[in-house]
């Protein structure tokens, strides 16, 4: 078991890892739309939000050298079920031909009052 830490992606805000890499899989610890470079939120508009998130996701994958091609699961959490539309086009746009499994579930609150954070599991034999 390996932990995955780069200063490319927001540093945790809570007793856990960025990812945790076992036997293959990746389980990168759900994103929310914080820019690494200043801490700062990036919650400009929904899209931008999401683009975030991904930005984040993106950098912990290639810190472990893995890509969107080897996620094979997701969870979205959103704040309001009526940004789906919106975070799906832009959550979609990051895969091209291999679309992992996913749910996507509306929950009461998110940390630091985001509208959408994810968490993906990647694999690579």
């Amino acid at each position: 078991m390996k932990t995955i830490i780069t200063h490319n992606a927001p540093a945790p805000i809570g007793p856990y890892s960025q990812a945790v890499l076992a036997n293959g899989f990746l389980f990168v610890s759900g994103q929310v739309a914080i820019n690494p470079e200043n801490g700062e939120l990036n919650l400009s508009s929904i899209s931008e939000e999401t683009h975030q998130i991904m930005r984040n996701i993106k950098a912990v994958l290639l810190e472990a050298e893995y890509g969107f091609n080897h996620v094979v699961k997701t969870t979205i959490f959103l704040a309001d079920m009526s940004l789906f539309a919106e975070v799906n086009e832009v959550y979609g746009s990051y895969f091209q031909s291999h679309f992992p499994a996913r749910e996507t579930v509306a929950v009461k609150g998110l940390p630091k009052g985001v509208n959408v954070e994810i968490s993906v599991t990647a694999f690579k034999a």
